[in-house]
């Protein structure tokens, strides 16, 4: 047996022994990412790369390049998934580098059966992003698109990752925001309804707001708020109704080029899981001032807060 091979099935033992919680969110995410007829479409995944490009390096891929040299740098995928966001962000420039996949789920298997279809070479490590078992300072560059907040604590995750930096190394991860008051109140609702539902049942359980989102789209109306409602968390100005009540309501994703599954990909990706952490902007700051590090870009946007840090 490998040494890599003896870190993944002690690290394996840890994610079992994880919080209720946190095993939920688990089991959640080895369904969806299973599921890969849903997200794998070219429209699903130009919409996704053009996002992350957009919030990691305002729009630049040239900037990763900055992120990647000199030398070969080993990047830690914390939270990898399926490898869905590392393979759309870095393309090619995985090849230059030492690539680690980390995650709690069997998402993992997935992930490695993905990089080897793209032809391009990774490990991956089924472990609690809490206890990932590779020295303090070993890593130069630690990327995790919206997993902390499915942590029992964004704030203990940051931490936790951040110790695994080298000096200078820097940390690149997207964390969901506070929404409005209605719509935070409508999430959780829906999220403890889901709660005593299988995965396929939970799936099948959201089509019908997903249906709702589309035919929201497709309407192609707007609707001017007047002014603010601080009391509501509503913010004034004209919008199209389906992103109005998306806001401000509850989530129902729509976009006119990706079908039904896909969109119910999105919305189970936010409904499902148990652990779906929100915060503010200014907690994410002292977060990581107080893990050691320091912000080079931060990009502030009502689904979430993106934030790129340096180890000090």
């Amino acid at each position: 047996m490998s040494a890599l091979e003896r870190l993944a099935l002690a690290a394996h033992a840890r994610a079992a022994a994880a919080s209720a919680a946190q095993a939920q969110t688990r089991e959640a995410f080895g369904y969806k990412w299973a599921r890969r007829e849903t997200y794998e479409s070219e429209a699903m995944k130009a919409n996704s790369r053009r996002w992350l490009l957009e919030r990691y390096c305002a729009g630049d891929p040239a900037a990763l390049d900055g992120w990647l040299a000199p030398g070969r740098k080993i990047l830690l995928d914390a939270g990898c998934g399926s490898g869905y966001s590392a393979l759309l962000l870095f393309g090619e420039r995985l090849r230059g580098v030492d690539y680690l996949g980390v995650d709690i789920s069997a998402a993992v298997d997935v992930a490695r059966e993905r990089f080897r279809e793209a032809g391009v070479p990774g490990d991956f490590l089924q472990s609690d992003l809490m206890a990932i078992p590779i020295p303090e300072a070993s890593v130069d560059l630690i990327f995790s698109e919206g997993v902390l907040h499915h942590t029992d604590s964004t704030e203990a995750a940051i931490h936790a990752l951040a110790s695994k930096l080298k000096p200078g190394g820097r940390f690149a991860f997207y964390v969901y925001a506070q929404k409005a008051v209605v719509r935070e109140f409508t999430d959780d609702y829906i999220r403890g309804r889901l709660q005593g539902m299988g995965d396929e049942e939970a799936w099948k359980a959201l089509e019908p707001l997903t249906r709702l989102g589309e035919a929201l789209g497709r309407l192609n109306a707007e609707i001017d708020v007047p002014e603010d409602i601080p009391l509501l968390g509503i913010k004034k100005g004209r919008l199209d109704v389906q992103r109005f009540i998306y806001w401000n309501v509850c989530k129902l994703y729509y976009r006119p080029e990706l079908t039904l599954d896909e969109m119910n990909h999105i919305n189970f990706d936010w409904y499902r899981p148990l652990n779906c952490h929100r915060q503010t902007p200014e907690q994410v700051c002292a977060w990581v001032e107080a893990a050691g590090l320091r912000v080079e870009r931060m990009k502030v946007e009502e689904a979430g807060i993106t934030m790129v840090a340096l180890r000090r």
